[in-house]
């Protein structure tokens, strides 16, 4: 119990972390990262944790992308929900569809 305590608190920290990170890149970055993680949680295949992981990975290079002066859709390019969707599990589902058009629809905005 002490264990699954002590993790679910880590956890927590980590992703306050995340999230303080995540609010100090520049609008249109901040903008797109959110909107990804709406899209993401919702094929998270359990506990989350693979989700976490994944945004870790792409808060990391939109940092660095950014300080390079990057445009967030020079990083991604205009299709978004490729951009998470080639850094998720496979998924065969149909589902997907419609929350692909919606995060496309960022993309098409901030061009």
């Amino acid at each position: 119990m002490n264990n699954l305590l002590a993790r679910l608190v880590g956890d927590k920290k980590d992703w306050k972390r995340m999230e303080a990170r995540a609010a100090e890149l520049p609008a249109d970055y901040r903008t797109v990262y959110g909107e990804m993680k709406d899209y993401m949680w919702r094929f998270t295949a359990g506990d989350g944790m693979d989700i976490v992981a994944i945004l870790r990975d792409v808060l990391d290079q939109f940092e660095t992308e950014a300080a390079a002066g990057r445009s967030v859709i020079e990083v991604t390019g205009p299709d978004l929900a490729a951009f998470c969707d080639a850094r998720l599990p496979e998924q065969q589902d149909a589902y997907r569809n419609k929350p692909r058009a919606n995060l496309n629809e960022v993309a098409q905005k901030l061009s």
